[in-house]
């Protein structure tokens, strides 16, 4: 659906509603254009927006179905750019996406939001409050945008961070138990955040140096902390991978250790077990010559010695940490 229709002039936003087919006429000069708001649209509803603005065909069927990889291509006169917006959802440990499609062209910028991660509501307020950015068109707002993505970012990386904390701690406490399924998933999310993430580096400094005549001059400055943001978010991805692995390594060996030291004290049980069954097995088999027969001490000598063997093998085993 259309979310907002206007026209800035002088970096002023013009009083009053525009219709689709008045926004673009209304944009006389190199200091008016119109930006355009949707949400999730379907092709009936962007018809019209890619006809008024005469969009190329691929970028809008991208645009309607979405689903794409961070990207940045030119068609024709105009940009096209595909964002990831994500936000970290703590109770289920994982970030979610969403996907800002946005078309940069002469004297117009339109938007196409999916998902619910990053409103741009908000992002439209704050540069209406700023004429000086305004007054640098399209490019500007294709800026404040961006870093309104990128600045979403930091929450996420933070809310991965607490549990990746978490989860190396479960691993290295004296606690038993594994963590492998909750490293696994964590792992995960890491990797399709870097999906959501990476692939903007590259984009990102193209903007910042000022390849595309549709952005300002006077804006390529603001892309290069864009995507000096962008790179630590880059950086501290890479790092979570490295010490998700790291972790895993380290829970599997520790499973592997219990594993060891469980079979070593299941082995001294059957030990000491073993020892007093054999000889009470082979003394039980004697029907003629059982020592308490002739020796009145026959009986409690034997359970002395089972004893006394079990004792000594309880000793060993206590030593060797069997037990």
């Amino acid at each position: 659906m259309f979310v907002d229709c206007a026209v800035y002039e002088q970096g002023r936003r013009r009083d009053g509603d525009f219709e689709l087919h008045d926004a673009l006429k209304q944009c006389h000069g190199d200091d008016a254009f119109a930006w355009i708001g949707l949400h999730e649209p379907t092709e009936d509803e962007f018809d019209s927006v890619r006809r008024e603005f005469r969009l190329h065909e691929l970028a809008v069927e991208d645009a309607i179905k979405a689903h794409q990889r961070p990207k940045l291509e030119v068609y024709g006169d105009s940009l096209f750019l595909v964002l990831k917006p994500g936000r970290y959802l703590d109770s289920e440990e994982v970030v979610e996406f969403g996907e800002i499609l946005v078309f940069v062209g002469e004297g117009f910028i339109v938007t196409v939001r999916h998902g619910e991660t990053t409103a741009l509501h908000e992002v439209r307020e704050n540069v209406e409050r700023n004429p000086e950015l305004l007054e640098r068109g399209p490019g500007a707002v294709l800026h404040a945008i961006l870093d309104r993505v990128v600045d979403d970012y930091a929450p996420a990386i933070e809310g991965l961070r607490v549990d990746i904390e978490e989860v190396e701690n479960a691993v290295f406490s004296p606690e038993r138990g594994s963590s492998a399924q909750r490293i696994y998933l964590l792992k995960r999310e890491v990797l399709e955040f870097t999906r959501a993430t990476a692939p903007l580096v590259e984009p990102v400094n193209r903007l910042a140096q000022g390849r595309y005549a549709q952005v300002h001059g006077e804006v390529h400055a603001y892309f290069r902390d864009v995507g000096d943001h962008l790179a630590r978010v880059a950086e501290q991805l890479e790092a979570f991978s490295d010490l998700l692995t790291s972790v895993l390594t380290a829970n599997l060996s520790q499973v592997t250790i219990q594993q060891n030291e469980d079979v070593r004290k299941i082995s001294a049980a059957v030990a000491l077990i073993a020892v007093p069954t054999m000889i009470a097995g082979i003394y039980g088999m004697n029907f003629e010559h059982m020592p308490e027969l002739g020796w009145q001490y026959g009986y409690p000598l034997v359970l002395v010695l089972m004893l006394a063997v079990c004792l000594g093998l309880y000793r060993y085993f206590k030593r060797a940490g069997w037990l």
